[in-house]
């Protein structure tokens, strides 16, 4: 009875939040699983990972605050255990946009401190913030954390480099070996290196190199987008990205301003598989060019 009665209050307590909000009504929300107690799911926006432990389920980023409804509905296809944690790989709206919501339905946020800090802060024309209380990270960490899921299974948190932002985080299940990876692997598009968030191509690859450290070729790798993938897809990336930035340290090395090495096809194997999506090579060149050492 306590089951059923906490997802009609799940149900009840999202009712018409759709019909308030438009873009997101022909989103529908896939899942895929990945180990006896880990599933994907897709929607719009960033990938989110979700965990199953003995008594609760534990969730990796969250999307849009639009399709929370939706969300909810597919985790409890998957399962009926309350939701009690959800980690944020870092602070994009793509990825945090549920956390208002999420928490109303007593989910714990938890994030690097830096996220926190970045969603507490103004946006672009604004004098004071207006995300919610109730979407900044309750549980905040510098470095790592554990969170024991149940006796068997644990969820690693590592705090990374500035790369995508300065609060990515990682997260590794050890026990399944599955990790999520957030946006510093889109998997099919070039990176988005978002230098007002401390962005950088130096820590970029730094990151992926330690993600390789930590996998191996059984591993399921959760993207920040795109497709689950395997070690040796993110090795190709890292090596492509790893590629253009020597080239692109070369050129500026040799005084060549950014409008010249734009134009010098530095990206070009790569541009059709990688530069049609949200970041074009213009701007991949652009942010490597302006953060590379």
């Amino acid at each position: 009875m306590k089951k059923f009665t906490f997802i009609m209050f799940v149900c009840l307590s999202f009712s018409g939040l759709l019909k308030a909000q438009s873009g997101m009504e022909n989103v529908t929300i896939t899942s895929e699983q990945l180990a006896p107690n880990i599933y994907v799911l897709f929607g719009s926006g960033g990938n989110i990972g979700l965990a199953v432990g003995e008594d609760y389920a534990y969730m990796i980023d969250d999307q849009f605050g639009q399709l929370s409804e939706k969300i909810l509905t597919a985790v409890r296809g998957i399962t009926d255990k309350p939701l009690k944690y959800v980690v944020n790989t870092h602070w994009h709206g793509d990825h945090t946009g549920g956390n208002e919501n999420m928490a109303n339905q007593g989910a714990i946020v938890v994030a690097n401190e830096a996220v926190r800090r970045r969603m507490s802060q103004p946006r672009a024309g604004e004098t004071v913030s207006t995300t919610p209380y109730q979407a900044l990270p309750e549980i905040t960490f510098t470095d790592e954390m554990s969170i024991h899921l149940d006796p068997n299974n644990t969820m690693m948190i590592f705090h990374m480099e500035n790369a995508h932002t300065d609060g990515d985080s990682f997260i590794y299940f050890p026990e399944s070996n599955v990790i999520h990876l957030g946006d510093n692997f889109p998997n099919g598009g070039y990176p988005f290196i978002d230098i007002n968030s401390n962005g950088d191509i130096e820590g970029l690859i730094t990151n992926l190199n330690r993600a390789l450290f930590i996998v191996n070729d059984r591993t399921k790798i959760i993207p920040g987008h795109g497709k689950v993938s395997d070690r040796a897809t993110l090795k190709a990336y890292r090596d492509m990205i790893d590629t253009v930035r020597e080239r692109v340290k070369a050129q500026k090395d040799a005084g060549k301003d950014l409008d010249e090495i734009q134009k010098m096809g530095l990206s070009k194997e790569w541009d059709e598989a990688f530069g049609k999506g949200f970041i074009n090579p213009e701007r991949f060149i652009e942010s490597v060019f302006k953060t590379v050492d």
